[in-house]
């Protein structure tokens, strides 16, 4: 179990060229409707740019930068993706100073947008598109969107993929400076998109290659501490990852790896007779492990887990019954055909120190799930998530903030012409009380057709945005963001 065992699958893939999948025909869009906005191809970066203030006033305090990261080009003339999840990535920025807004965008430079672009066609393979004629792949950066989240490290912003290296970016200009490798004979290891980030501003990350993985451990500056290869019960699909303050907790579902192949989707089978093991590590001796077992179900994102006094481990997990929704066909998304699935609901998970564990499923829809980072690993109370999705189309139309302790939700709704994206919490400076401070996020207005940015009282989140502003276009919905306060 090494390096090459991981790097394997992305060369194995790239050996073996099919054909493209076929372009998709104009009249698919036109009949779609106009949500097919929130996933729209932009054609060039976006100019520094100031943001017009709809109503509200900015909260005095409230200074920095939301970076958001995202897929933004989807079509090419020769052929287009084959999911939503391949576009090449476009990190946004917010700036929020002084009571006013501004705010740019850029594609990341990466070799996947180079050679396709070269190409006039999506020849890169990736996570659900086929390699296209005249695809070479030597290793995962060949194949790297780096367009899912964004970190903050050492003065730089890395743009995150899940299967290959981080990409470096100036956070000033958006520049790209390149693939960030963290040592050289771990070039090209996978890096996951939810690295999770102690109170000392310790990084910890996983990357998976089927059975094998590398856990990743990175000072606050993003210098490699440790990188130490593990084997792992199955090749689950593992998009997140969760920790405690002492744990790794890695939820292995059903969705498992059986071969290596290109595009990636097609390699995993659903197989829910083995039901969801959940592998927690030892921080400080990673064969130190226990596994826990759990029903069936599919996810892609967790909330931060904590422990309680007597060893019981909790988190909060946003869960599907099965990964034919998003997961397996956003394709038909770029098509304009709404994915006919229930969207993933959520739901508590709790691991006794007895070894047993129990998964409390609720009937509210939710998605992209946040909390204070200055709890991460601490108990905590709150829980911040999107919610309500239209069952005629995708994507979310309302916030909300669960309160654990009270078992209460806080909801604001948009209501059906806005594409909600995350919301990223931003503490109040001199404040150590939990979610005291702001929600920071944007929207896809459908009916102006702009993305919109928005404000929150955190606490007061039923009230709507203490203020408002739109910008002159309207990008694509992100995956993703970190708030950089000034």
């Amino acid at each position: 179990m090494n390096r090459r065992d991981i790097l394997r699958g992305a060369a194995l893939g790239g050996a073996s060229l099919l054909s493209p999948e076929a372009v998709w025909a104009a009249a698919a869009n036109a009949k779609a409707g106009d949500w097919i906005l929130g996933l729209a191809d932009v054609e060039a970066d976006v100019a520094p740019t100031g943001l017009t203030r709809l109503h509200g006033k900015a909260p005095a305090e409230l200074s920095g930068t939301l970076f958001r990261n995202g897929p933004a080009k989807f079509h090419r003339p020769g052929g287009d993706v084959g999911h939503w999840f391949d576009g090449d990535g476009m990190v946004r920025k917010f700036q929020i100073g002084g009571g006013q807004a501004r705010m740019s965008a850029r594609f990341v430079d990466t070799v996947k947008r180079r050679n396709d672009t070269a190409a006039n066609a999506v020849i890169t393979p990736g996570y659900g598109t086929a390699p296209g004629k005249g695809s070479v792949i030597t290793g995962p950066d060949d194949a790297n969107a780096a367009n899912t989240s964004v970190l903050m490290a050492g003065g730089e912003l890395w743009a995150l993929w899940e299967g290959g290296s981080p990409i470096a970016l100036d956070p000033a200009t958006l520049e790209t400076r390149g693939v960030k490798t963290l040592r050289p004979d771990l070039k090209g290891m996978p890096f996951l998109a939810h690295p999770r980030v102690q109170l000392d501003g310790t990084i910890w990350n996983i990357g998976l290659g089927g059975k094998d993985a590398v856990v990743w451990k990175l000072a606050p500056d993003g210098a490699l501490q440790k990188a130490e290869m593990i084997a792992l019960p199955r090749a689950s699909y593992m998009h997140d990852f969760t920790a405690t303050a002492r744990h790794l907790i890695l939820v292995l579902q059903p969705w498992v790896r059986e071969r290596f192949a290109m595009p990636f989707n097609a390699s995993m089978a659903w197989k829910p007779e083995l039901g969801t093991q959940v592998l927690v590590l030892d921080k400080d001796d990673l064969s130190r492990r226990r596994v826990f077992e759990l029903p069936p179900f599919f996810f892609f994102h967790l909330g931060d887990a904590w422990e309680d006094a007597d060893g019981t481990l909790r988190f909060d997990a946003c869960l599907d019954e099965n990964p034919f929704g998003t997961a397996a066909n956003a394709g038909a998304l770029l098509r304009g055909k709404a994915i006919r699935a229930a969207p993933p609901s959520r739901a508590l998970i709790t691991l006794r120190a007895d070894g047993r564990a129990e998964l409390a499923r609720e009937t509210v829809s939710a998605e992209f799930p946040r909390s204070d980072p200055r709890f991460a690993g601490l108990a905590r109370r709150y829980s911040v998530h999107v919610t309500n999705e239209r069952p005629d189309r995708p994507l979310f139309q309302s916030v909300a903030v669960r309160d654990w302790k009270k078992d209460s939700d806080q909801v604001f709704d948009f209501g059906p012409r806005h594409l909600v994206e995350e919301m990223v919490f931003v503490p109040r400076p001199r404040s150590s009380e939990e979610l005291d401070g702001w929600l920071v996020g944007t929207t896809v207005n459908l009916d102006a057709k702009a993305t919109e940015l928005h404000v929150f009282d955190a606490r007061l989140v039923r009230q709507g945005p203490v203020v408002s502003w739109r910008a002159p276009v309207a990008l694509p919905v992100t995956f993703h963001g970190v708030f950089a306060q000034a």
